[in-house]
């Protein structure tokens, strides 16, 4: 039975626009029509109520939610507590990512995925393995413990196919001659970060294959006047996407504005990256023996180290628009489609129209959601 979606602003290529209603076929939109058309009268209407309708959210970075991480229990069951949690919050689309890690770990990690996507878990599109091959100058609240540099194994593992994409995050400067190059050459997206690299290491890295930069200005080298860095590197580069999180504590909102002015247009995309807390009412968590503790809206190590995050999709676009001054339009493609285009999903995911994934938000006046649906149907509203 088609489903005609109505009486909604929907967020389209050229932007917001009424009086259209959006077809969906099974998990597939198949087409945008006028309320008149007779494909509308024949379908099942859903009425929107005015609200607008964008493309579904889509997260790179998802260490948890629901209460559960991925590292403690890689497991199929973890993946869909997770993506049940940032459904609520319009996420339809996200990397489960794995913190650094050994490799019995990541490899549960990468087979646990593999069911996920074979199962049809809603929303998981493939893997984030964050490390371990990352700088320890640049850890963060990474173990340094489990540091080390890729050798043949580590890269026939992390490249193994699956049903879903592979994003690496690593340190340019820790990868041995090739090691790029093989990784890029068997289809998998390798971003910088956790770096102390310099601006012509980064360079030289970007020339390799590296097609974008995890969480823009967090654990890198920063942008100065004689040494640009890798925040210099990656706002200097059109074609790599960078990943922001917009939280109003991990980049002050000057920062956020100036390099959104500087990047590429389109190159700009929000990620979470999420910690259990989101989408729970437990605000702490244990991560390698450590407790994690929300304060004032941030997840911190007992001496203040950030420690991921505790926001979702919804407030990121929120807080896009208030605190930085994004359009609305513009702050849900960064949501959405400049993600799907970074995971190389853009012919499927992140538009609205025919032939993609009826992956919808459905939000209110005040940016909050209302309505997510996950190919063609509705999981949360």
């Amino acid at each position: 039975m088609t489903i005609a979606l109505v009486n909604g602003r929907v967020l389209t290529d050229n932007g917001f626009q009424g009086g259209f209603a959006v077809l969906v076929d099974g998990d597939t939109i198949t087409g945008l029509a006028l309320p008149s058309d007779p494909r509308v009268r024949a379908a099942e209407r859903h009425d929107l109520g005015g609200r607008a309708l964008l493309p579904g959210f889509i997260d790179c970075q998802v260490n948890g939610g629901g209460g559960a991480l991925f590292n403690d229990a890689p497991t199929v069951e973890t993946i869909r507590t997770i993506g049940e949690a940032h459904a609520k919050f319009g996420t339809t689309g996200f990397l489960p990512t794995l913190i650094s890690d050994d490799a019995e770990v990541m490899a549960k990690a990468i087979d646990a995925v593999n069911a996920a996507v074979e199962q049809g878990v809603p929303g998981v599109l493939g893997i984030h393995l964050e490390g371990p091959f990352i700088a320890p100058e640049r850890k963060g609240v990474h173990d340094a413990a489990k540091f080390r540099i890729a050798g043949a194994e580590d890269i026939a593992m992390v490249a193994r196919r699956h049903g879903g994409v592979t994003l690496l995050t690593l340190a340019p400067e820790r990868a041995s001659d090739g090691v790029l190059e093989q990784l890029v050459s068997q289809g998998v997206i390798v971003a910088a970060g956790h770096t102390a690299a310099d601006y012509e290491t980064t360079r030289g890295a970007l020339a390799k294959g590296v097609r974008g930069f995890t969480h823009l200005f967090n654990a890198m080298t920063p942008f100065t006047s004689r040494e640009p860095g890798v925040v210099g590197a990656a706002l200097d580069d059109a074609a790599s996407w960078c990943g922001l999180i917009v939280d109003g504590h991990h980049v002050h909102p000057a920062s956020l504005r100036v390099a959104i002015a500087a990047k590429a247009r389109e190159k700009m995309m929000l990620v979470t990256d999420a910690m259990p807390p989101v989408g729970s009412d437990n605000p702490s968590f244990v991560l390698k023996g450590e407790t994690i503790t929300v304060r004032d809206g941030v997840c911190q190590t007992a001496d203040g180290t950030l420690a991921g995050s505790a926001l979702d999709m919804a407030t990121a676009v929120r807080n896009t628009i208030g605190m930085v001054g994004v359009a609305y339009d513009e702050a849900a493609r960064m949501a959405s489609t400049y993600p799907a285009d970074f995971l190389g999903l853009g012919a499927s995911h992140g538009h609205i129209a025919a032939g993609y994934r009826a992956d919808f938000v459905v939000m209110d006046e005040s940016y909050h959601v209302a309505e997510t649906w996950i190919g063609g149907r509705k999981v949360f509203g």
